[in-house]
Parts: C-alpha cells; structure tokens; sequence
C-alpha cells in the first residue's frame, strides 16, 4: 500500500505527516532542488495551528513565529495611522478562550513552515525525493502508475499537491475554471531592509494614497522582509533585481532612506480565481493550489491547502485499511464548497484592498468551516443547538488540568458522552457533564472524526456505531482497565 504525493509544499507535507502516523506509506516527489526557498504563504490561521498541534509540531510553529504585526501608512517618513490588520479587514478579532486555544492568525515565513513539516515527516521515517518530476499518470482497478523523470513509480493512489500548474490536474483533464480577478500583477519576494523601526507591515507611500503602496512586511526570526507591491494595468514591470525594487521603492514612496538588499527570492504573478472541477478522479486526488487558486488577501492559501491534506489523509488511511471506497468521495463532497467560498471571500477582500467599510462576508480564521448535510454529518432530529454534526469539535479544559484538543491528537476517532447511559464502542471516550461549549442535549453522544469534526451527534449509541461502520472503525467493545479515557467534569 502506497501513497505517492506529487508536492513538497505545506499541503503536501501536511498529508505525509498525517499518513505517515498512520502507518501508511508514502512518497513525496518533488520537482525542485530544496524546499521552497521563500515567504510567500506567510499567515498562518487559528484552525491551521489546531491541525499542526494534532500533527506534533505546533511548538515548533509558535517559536518559529509571532503574532501579525499592526499595519503602518507611511506618507513620506510620516507615520499617517497603525491599525490591526483584522480592523483594515473589517473583520472581528477573537480572543482566547477554552474552546480556542490559538486566536490569533500567526505570523511565520513558508519558508519556515516547509522545514518544520519536512522535519516532523523525517521523523516519522518518511523522505522528500527532490528533483523528481512527475510527467503523467495512468491508472486501472488495481493502482496507479506515476510516471516521472527518473522512471515509473507504481502506488495505490495518487495525489497531485503540486501548486497552481499542477501537472497531475493537466494530465488528469478535470476543468479549472475561473479567470484573472483583475488585470493588477502583484511582486513578491524576500528582502533585507535597513531605514525602518518597528515590526509593521510598512505601508510605505508618497502622498498616503494605498493603491500606490510599497509593502514591506518584517518576518519573524529573520533579517529579511516580505516585500509585495501591486502592479496596476499600464504600470511598467521594474526589473525583478534589488535595483530594480529599489527605483521602485523611492519612486512610490519618494524616500531613499530605506535601502534594499540581498534579494532571497522574488516572483511577478496576477491574481487570478480558479478551481477544479472535480478533486477526485479515481485513484487521484488534487489539493492545495492544485485545486484552487485565489487572491492572498486575507492569508487562506496555505491554510486551505493544510485543510485539504488533513480532510483527506485520515480517509485514505482508512480505505487502505479496509474502509469502503466511497469513504474517498467524502473528500470532494466536503472540500469543493469550502474552496468555492474560500474563492468568493479573497476575492471579496482585494477588492476591498485594506479599505473596509462594512463587515467581511465571512471570517478568515476557518474555525467556522463545517460539513453540515454532508455524506459524514448524521445526527438526531431533535438536535437543533448551535453545534451540529459537520461542525468542528471545540477545545476544552478537563478537570485533570488537560484539554480536549489532548484526548483527540492521535489518528483516533473519539466518542464524547453527555450523561448518557454507559456505551463502549471501542475507542477513546470521555465522559462529560452537559453545558461549556457543547450544546448538546442531556444523553447524547457526540462522535469526534480523525480531524476534529464532528460525524455524529446522537441520545442513540447505535446512531455512533453505524457511523464508525461506514467509515471502517466498527470493532468489538474495548474492556479491560485504562482502555477507554473517562473523564467526569462537576
């Protein structure tokens, strides 16, 4: 049984960890040299640092990183305004609490996360095979073969992490429809900066007009600075050089105080709206921006891809195992309308360009994502809370001094028990007195998946049990001291 992932990138490497700590196999094949050498996906948001708690490596993320630094309007050296970037937005900002653990959206380089995910990967056995293209596919009943450059590579599946010109998508035919969201191009890259104080995003500008922006962003842990400037239709492309960013820089802001140097990376692209068709074809799979491309306005690339990857390794892990196959066409059901509406928000937010002036048409931090009515949300009738099954589980603090984010890391499935008559059904259990943050009739049980969403919520123990058959977790009743975690809240 193997899994080959075509893609080193956070989507890629989210579901080789994932599939790794299952025990499944897998090969991650990329095309390039190195990891990706740059800041690009640098905002990493509440319910993305959930998923890398549960993957074990969320130490390593929050001391790699820091919170979003404010945004700073320059007019000339003048400092016209410094505000929180989630008040440009229009959007509201949490705050911590038992049921969110991680508030806020975190500020760390791609660069960083690649090599935080490529090392956890290491760990659990696996290895990034670099500079091995994937060129095509063929599938039949049984597989499918992986062409590559260096040879064939014959697996059980196939999924195409391998960004925005995803090859696995070409070969695989699916439409990706869509088209630019404005004739605008966008410069990004990595640069040091000297003229500048305070960790800002520094808007830097001549006369405060933000449309005519230089934006250098600090990076946490590093020297160099994210530098992103919009190219408006007509803008003459300055050469992709520290020189060229440089006559850039003092001809938008009129200051030559701020000097540029040591250019790591740099890339001109246009914003442009796509999505896949279908994110499943047989044996393959897509995900990440091979599934979807959108604007970087209100940081959902990344963290959208990473929930694409752990939507989909726990269900791949599981059909390996002997769960039915239909099990996979879950992954297309729940991850398509969650990309569509990642599409329509971004776009919402460029257009808005740092200048709200109502509400945003959803949050960004993607706590609120659910798979309500989808083929793995069943529930009782009478359950009309605002919890309901598709949504995702919240923390919790137990009386032990743990959290429920505790009992739930692990590739398990969990059962939470609300004053219900005693059950087993053969994975962790907890048992809970009714109220905090799970508004659930006295009685229930409440299924928690692999990757912290709710599959049921039910008074019936049966409802459970038919929900861990479809997804091949039906076992015998665990017995014995210690096999279950019961835990009574007062």
């Amino acid at each position: 049984m193997t899994v080959v992932i075509a893609g080193a990138g956070p989507t890629g490497l989210t579901l080789a960890i994932d599939l790794a700590r299952r025990g499944v196999p897998c090969r991650v094949l990329d095309k390039a040299a190195t990891l990706f050498p740059g800041s690009r996906g640098k905002g990493l948001q509440p319910r993305t640092l959930e998923v890398f708690d549960d993957l074990g490596v969320i130490g390593a993320v929050l001391a790699g990183g820091e919170s979003f630094p404010p945004m700073r309007l320059y007019r000339g050296a003048e400092v016209v305004w410094e505000k929180p970037i989630y008040e440009l937005l229009g959007l509201p900002q949490l705050a911590a609490s038992p049921a969110v653990p991680y508030p806020y959206t975190w500020l760390i380089p791609q660069w960083r996360t690649d090599q935080i995910l490529a090392a956890r990967f290491a760990e659990l056995g696996g290895d990034i095979e670099f500079n091995t293209e994937v060129t095509g596919f063929a599938q039949d009943d049984d597989g499918v073969t992986v062409h590559t450059d260096r040879g064939p590579v014959r697996a059980d599946y196939l999924v195409g992490a391998d960004g925005g010109r995803s090859t696995v998508r070409k070969v695989s035919g699916v439409e990706f429809l869509g088209g630019a969201l404005t004739e605008e191009r966008i410069i990004v890259g990595d640069v040091r900066a000297t003229g500048l104080d305070g960790r800002c995003c520094h808007l830097l500008t001549r006369d405060g007009d933000q449309s005519r922006r230089f934006s250098l962003w600090n990076l946490p842990g590093s020297e160099h600075f994210q530098l992103v400037v919009t190219m408006a239709p007509g803008d003459e492309i300055p050469e992709l050089t520290v020189d060229g960013m440089q006559e850039l820089l003092e001809c938008r802001s009129g200051r030559r105080d701020v000097v540029l140097s040591d250019l790591r990376w740099i890339s001109l692209y246009k914003v442009n709206l796509l999505m896949a068709q279908h994110f499943r074809m047989g044996r393959v799979f897509l995900a990440g921006d091979a599934a979807h491309v959108h604007s970087p306005a209100g940081g959902q690339g990344v963290n959208t891809g990473v929930q694409d990857a752990y939507n989909l390794g726990w269900k791949l892990a599981a059909v390996l195992a002997g769960a039915p196959d239909v099990l996979l066409d879950s992954y297309e059901a729940e991850r398509l309308p969650v990309a569509a509406e990642v599409l329509h928000l971004s776009g919402a937010l460029h257009r808005q360009n740092f200048g709200a002036t109502e509400p945003a048409p959803a949050a960004i931090h993607q706590l609120d994502i659910s798979y309500r009515a989808g083929p793995l949300a069943a529930g009782d009738a009478h359950v009309t809370g605002v919890l309901q099954p598709g949504d995702r589980a919240p923390d919790g603090l137990l009386p032990d001094g743990r959290r429920l984010f505790d009992v739930f890391r692990g590739p398990h499935w969990t059962v939470l028990q609300f004053g219900t008559d005693p059950a087993d059904f053969g994975i962790p259990q907890v048992c809970l007195a009714p109220g905090s943050d799970y508004d659930v009739p006295v009685g229930s049980y409440v299924l928690v998946r692999p990757d912290g969403y709710i599959g049921a919520i039910s008074t019936r123990a049966e409802v459970i049990r038919d929900q861990l058959r479809r997804a091949g977790e039906a076992r015998a009743p665990i017995s014995g001291v210690g096999a279950t975690a019961r835990v009574t809240t007062v």
